[in-house]
């Protein structure tokens, strides 16, 4: 198994969790969420009931060619086209409860200054060069072609219809792509000069690998094919595109940068390329959320960085992202940690939207409980770059067996008993040796669960719970209170306040359904705030639950998943991708 980073949190400093940028071109998929967004919104939940001071941030990102083109064809102009689809990805985030205190764009006014900023600091520390390229042009579509509307051979590993700014298969970046053809119009494209601006990534080579060498908590196995890709020699970085819609290039009088291309015979305005300006969206966003880039400076030099990403872009992160920043002489810190996970898999088949053979947001919300995709995906989210696979049988029988018939059962039956032979939470007795074998128990799972989420063990953590919620039920069940209902009241006691943890570590898991645990509890969350401490995650383990206190009305929290409700979605995943194929 790969090995993982070695986590020091500071419980005395600020944390800024990122999580990569959604692309304004199409709906968020149960991929995006499995890698990215649910581990970085079940961490950043954690640390808020811990009490910690953090900042989960986020943007979509709307620059580019496919965006421009998409954008022409449904009759819409770039701005009014990624804007839709950033109010979309804000719903579907919503909707599972991936929550981000800010949800920002790369097009924000904020971005566009801090680049241009960026940008002239590293020309004046002598990083950005200008050159000739010659690149790719369409003579059918009439314009230049950058990254993914190029596709062909990876020159690296020989992968057939490989874009050109990611080969997928291997995750390297080509730097010449073989048999290229137009991805528009599937014409080879011909070949024309255009000026670009260079950073120059190749001078930072050593100093990355220092950075990586020494770095305690980045993933080692992801350290190890970084460092391969910088000792077989980096190139200088094109970060710059002959297109109109991006971050124009900064003059020295801030006036937008254009060259007249003789070949169009129009003027071409040159733009960002968009990995230049996206990952530095992550200081702007934290800049508007704060009210300025000092004060976001500040709070980002004197906090824990977290760079929440799929493994497809940890060329971008590991290389680009640190050498920009060590180009302004890290006048912006480093990131503390990377965590980066490895492709969700579909029926054991890779996602692809292109084929139909992917599950939509919007979709899965309708049909099911939007926990059970939270606790199914949490249940298979292994800290590393290792693919995991979403299954529909699998993911019915983790919800049925582990979610309902574990922890809810234990929930259910402990409170619905409760209310039924008890006016009042009951006054305990004596503690017997089982009793307070729980109790031990229940003063020590925060800190093994909180141990795992700090570490980004979130399948792991998901399953000391489960755990312990099976030892609940089987204390529950050798006390047989049936035999004497008002003879349980030490049990109903204890087994209460459990419910009361389980609610607090299950928070990060599923809110939705730990929301309906403390309604049953019979605590308001949206109170007067005398309930806060008992809901923090330092008070597990405690019986803050008092006697004489009521619960509120008591139901199951869940409803079991049927065969044919499974056997429906499969039919669907056939169906389109039938039609795909037409």
């Amino acid at each position: 198994m790969p090995s993982k980073s070695d986590n020091n949190l500071s419980f005395n400093r600020s944390v800024i969790v990122t999580s990569a940028l959604p692309y304004a071109n199409g709906e968020i998929h149960l991929g995006h969420v499995a890698s990215t967004y649910l581990p970085a919104d079940i961490f950043t939940r954690y640390l808020k009931l811990s009490g910690r001071d953090v900042y989960h941030l986020c943007a979509s990102d709307d620059f580019g060619t496919p965006i421009m083109i998409k954008a022409e064809a449904v009759g819409k102009n770039p701005e009014d086209y990624v804007k839709y689809w950033h109010d979309r990805d804000t719903e579907d985030f919503k909707s599972i409860g991936i929550s981000f205190d800010l949800f920002s764009q790369t097009s924000s006014s904020t971005n566009a200054q801090f680049v241009q900023c960026v940008f002239k600091i590293l020309q004046k520390n002598g990083y950005i060069y200008e050159n000739d390229v010659i690149q790719f042009y369409c003579e059918t579509d009439l314009k230049f072609l950058p990254d993914r509307y190029v596709m062909g051979k990876c020159p690296f590993c020989g992968a057939e219809d490989q874009y050109s700014d990611l080969c997928e298969k291997c995750g390297r970046i080509p730097d010449k792509i073989i048999d290229p053809k137009c991805a528009i119009c599937g014409i080879k494209p011909v070949m024309r000069k255009s000026r670009h601006y260079f950073f120059n990534l190749s001078t930072f080579s050593k100093e990355l690998e220092n950075w990586l060498n020494e770095s305690k908590s980045l993933q080692t196995d992801v350290k190890k094919y970084v460092l391969h890709w910088i000792r077989e020699g980096l190139h200088d970085w094109d970060i710059t595109r002959d297109i109109p819609w991006g971050i124009k290039i900064p003059t020295t009088n801030n006036e937008t940068h254009a060259t007249d291309n003789s070949d169009n015979s129009k003027m071409e305005y040159k733009v960002f390329y968009g990995w230049f300006d996206n990952h530095l969206c992550y200081i702007s966003t934290l800049a508007d959320l704060l009210g300025g880039l000092e004060r976001a400076k500040s709070k980002w030099n004197d906090s824990e960085i977290y760079h929440f990403i799929g493994k497809d872009i940890v060329y971008h992160h590991y290389l680009f992202l640190p050498a920009i920043r060590m180009g302004m002489k890290n006048e912006y810190k480093l990131p503390d940690f990377i965590p980066t996970r490895g492709h969700l898999m579909l029926e054991n088949q890779k996602i692809s939207k292109s084929r139909n053979w992917y599950i939509g947001l919007k979709d899965f919300v309708k049909e099911f409980d939007r926990d059970y995709l939270r606790f199914y995906i949490a249940s298979i989210s292994s800290y590393s770059q290792d693919d995991v696979n979403f299954d529909w049988d699998s993911f019915a029988e983790k919800i049925n067996n582990e979610l309902i018939n574990n922890i809810g059962n234990f929930i259910n039956r402990t409170l619905s008993f409760c209310q039924k032979y008890f006016d009042k939470i009951p006054e305990p007795s004596d503690f017997d040796k089982e009793d307070q074998e729980i109790i031990d128990r229940l003063t020590k799972i925060g800190g093994v669960v909180g141990h795992l989420l700090e570490n980004n063990e979130v399948d792991k953590a998901l399953k000391e719970i489960l755990t312990f919620s099976s030892f609940l039920n089987q204390y529950f069940q050798r006390k047989q209170p049936w035999k004497d209902p008002q003879g349980a009241n030490t049990l109903l006691f204890i087994s209460i306040n459990a419910v009361r943890s389980l609610a607090i570590m299950l928070e990060p898991f599923i809110p939705f359904s730990a929301e309906k645990i403390w309604l049953q509890l019979g605590i308001d969350r949206g109170g007067d705030g005398s309930d806060v401490h008992i809901q923090k995650w330092e008070s597990l383990g405690h019986m803050c639950i008092k006697p004489g206190e009521s619960l509120g009305k008591v139901e199951p929290l869940f409803k079991k998943i049927e065969p044919t409700q499974i056997q429906s979605q499969k039919q669907k995943l056939e169906i389109a991708i039938k039609n795909a194929k037409v």
